[in-house]
């Protein structure tokens, strides 16, 4: 199973758009929050990305309709704990998000909020933050995370974004954001 982890876009939808067209495979997509609009944006124009999008909902996404977090308990016996970490005080320690993520049975924690990049095992928990995919706090360049389940355990991984500087799509981006004028459109009712 590949799971596709990206948080923290603020705006910066090419970078939203070139992870999860090159990573089209994935059985589960997680959006931590922080850049809801660029995921709302991408959902309009590729609706078949609809079924495997988790979104949770971050600080800076207001009015937002996604929950604050997320448990998917996954055929293997695995069960994840996604949230966009703000309401964890992630920033100070890993402590309380930690011990939710315990409470709720679950081995796999994924978080964002502080756009620094993370991929721990502690405490019987593999810890992923991907970092920013539009503006990193840790030096390091734009990022994701990704996940690989098998029967041999569990795999994560940071990788770098590139894109190119013109995507091809900015006239498709713009007339999908013009929709927007009115309202905000939940993710699951295209």
């Amino acid at each position: 199973m590949r799971i596709i982890v990206i948080s923290d876009t603020h705006g910066n939808y090419k970078a939203l758009e070139t992870v999860l067209l090159r990573n089209t495979d994935a059985d589960w997509i997680f959006f931590l929050g922080d850049g809801e609009r660029d995921l709302d944006t991408f959902l309009m124009l590729h609706h078949e990305f609809t079924e495997k999008i988790i979104a949770v909902c971050g600080n800076c996404d207001a009015c937002s309709m996604n929950p604050g977090y997320f448990i998917l308990p996954l055929p293997d016996g695995h069960r994840i704990f996604a949230t966009h970490g703000h309401y964890y005080a992630v920033k100070s320690n890993l402590e309380l998000i930690k011990l939710k993520a315990k409470e709720h049975e679950c081995d796999i924690l994924l978080f964002g909020h502080t756009h620094v990049r993370c991929n721990a095992f502690e405490d019987g928990l593999y810890i992923l933050n991907p970092g920013s995919a539009s503006a990193p706090h840790d030096g390091m360049k734009p990022s994701f995370g990704h996940i690989d389940i098998s029967e041999a355990g569990v795999v994560m991984n940071i990788a770098d974004i590139s894109y190119a500087a013109d995507s091809g799509n900015v006239n498709k981006m713009n007339a999908a954001r013009s929709q927007y004028t009115h309202g905000h459109y939940g993710h699951y009712s295209y």
